[in-house]
């Protein structure tokens, strides 16, 4: 009886009523997602400006196939974002684009098919499987920035006091939380960041601009898409669920938290932001950290506030056999053809 347990439930619970008595079902789309943006934080100066992207190509490695550039970019101020471009050697640009966000691991080399050195990686597939490089012999350019907190983005005393630390996820996020911002609100402005520098590059058409994300990453393209209208079509993988039982139903990273967030929105909600654009879920059944009936839930959610626009067909999902980690057998087709030049409408 002294355990907090069931008055953690009945909080839960009291977060229901409060949506419900406020109306949060009916609420538009532009009320929730201002509700969002002012409980992620504001990333901009106090002056709201932003800095100059003044972008630098660091490296550029001929694969074959593929280009793959380093680069870096200017978020906010005091942060530089370093990112690699994979761009394809075949084919007419200017090319669609595609925002590819890793996962919790070592960082966007996990995506480009780089081991933590930065040496190739000609083993066996991870989680992530490449799949940035999939991507791109699709015909699309791909930017793979490190997420703030993993990799090359660890805090320095991570890197200098416990080198084997995977990453700076919690201080980083606990020092947010008492300036009143969250690394969920900081990633999601960096990857609009991410896609204004995009939109900087010559050989990218910024009316077809995509993004695809795992796990953590999910949770970015899932919050970006939302918020930055830019972005036409989006692949969830290993994220959708509701907050009740991935997040609240087990000890996960501090990253995931939005403080207040449950008094307006649980998660299939605020996924439905992205709607009327296009919309990939996919999951694996055996999914231990996003259980795979919480996304069947989400994913009757999300359809319906899809039926509700007349755009059902916009929106489409696939639960394969597997567990944390990305599959692709439809989802790679699926970006491709929603942003290629004679894909289906894809915005409003």
């Amino acid at each position: 009886m002294w355990k907090p347990d069931l008055y953690l439930e009945k909080l839960y619970a009291e977060t229901e009523v409060i949506r419900k008595r406020n109306g949060s079902d009916s609420q538009d789309q532009e009320q929730l997602r201002n509700k969002l943006k002012t409980a992620l934080g504001s990333f901009e100066a106090l002056d709201g400006t932003q800095p100059a992207l003044d972008p630098v190509l660091l490296e550029s490695t001929d694969l074959g196939d593929v280009i793959r550039e380093r680069v870096e970019y200017s978020s906010a101020d005091g942060l530089r974002v370093p990112a690699y471009v994979l761009i394809p050697k075949h084919g007419n640009g200017p090319f669609p684009a595609v925002l590819a966000w890793h996962g919790h691991g070592y960082g966007s080399r996990e995506v480009v098919g780089l081991l933590p050195d930065g040496s190739e990686d000609t083993g066996a597939l991870g989680i992530h499987r490449h799949f940035a490089l999939e991507l791109c012999r699709r015909g699309m350019i791909v930017i793979a920035p490190e997420i703030v907190g993993f990799g090359d983005r660890k805090l320095t005393w991570d890197t200098e006091q416990n080198p084997d630390t995977p990453n700076s996820c919690f201080p980083i996020a606990a020092a947010l939380l008492l300036a009143g911002k969250t690394i969920a609100g900081l990633r999601g402005y960096e990857a609009i960041r991410s896609a204004d520098y995009l939109t900087t590059r010559t050989d990218v058409d910024a009316s077809r601009i995509g993004c695809m994300g795992l796990s953590g990453g999910g949770m970015v393209a899932s919050l970006s898409a939302a918020l930055d209208q830019r972005i036409q079509a989006a692949v969830i993988c290993g994220y959708s669920n509701t907050y009740k039982r991935s997040i609240l139903s087990r000890r996960h990273c501090l990253d995931n938290y939005i403080p207040g967030i449950l008094l307006h929105a649980e998660m299939p909600e605020l996924i439905g932001l992205i709607a009327p654009r296009a919309l990939f879920i996919e999951s694996g059944i055996s999914d231990p950290l996003f259980p795979i009936d919480a996304t069947e839930v989400t994913i009757e959610r999300v359809s319906g506030i899809y039926a509700s626009m007349g755009v059902q067909e916009r929106f489409t999902s696939d639960l394969f056999e597997g567990r944390h980690e990305i599959s692709g057998r439809r989802s790679f087709d699926w970006l491709a053809e929603r942003l290629s030049a004679g894909g289906r409408a894809i915005s409003s």
